[in-house]
């Protein structure tokens, strides 16, 4: 399994931007694609993108034209860039590999894992 650490995650206000961090230990991730979920209270796990091995990308409709995903492989990093934050975006946000240069999507959770420990997004009030 890979081992993997999200971070970046903060207090954030509607309209305001933020960028997750997931990054690899003990693999390369150049093999292994990567989808970003989130959790809030009460709510179940869901999709929020991912990005393939070699670099196609997807978006759920929540994320689309706002939330910008990309991989840096020489820092074993994957990115989750989110602007113009909603109320509706503070969770937990977790990123999970899938196998080695396997197609998938988001809606299938269990075709990823590995998962990281999570990073929290929290609304300041």
């Amino acid at each position: 399994q890979v081992q993997l650490e999200e971070s970046g995650g903060g207090l954030v206000q509607p309209g305001s931007s933020l960028r997750l961090s997931c990054t690899a230990s003990g693999v390369a991730l150049d093999y292994y694609p990567i989808g970003w979920f989130r959790q809030a209270p009460g709510k179940e796990r869901e999709g929020v993108s991912v990005i393939s091995h070699d670099g196609n990308t997807y978006y759920t409709e929540s994320a689309k034209g706002r939330f910008t995903i990309s991989r840096d492989n020489a820092k074993n990093t994957v990115y989750l860039q989110m602007n113009s934050l909603k109320t509706e975006d503070p969770a937990v946000y977790y990123c999970a590999a899938a196998a080695p240069r396997a197609r998938v999507g988001l809606a299938r959770i269990q075709d990823y894992n590995s998962w990281g420990q999570g990073t929290q997004v929290t609304a300041s009030s």
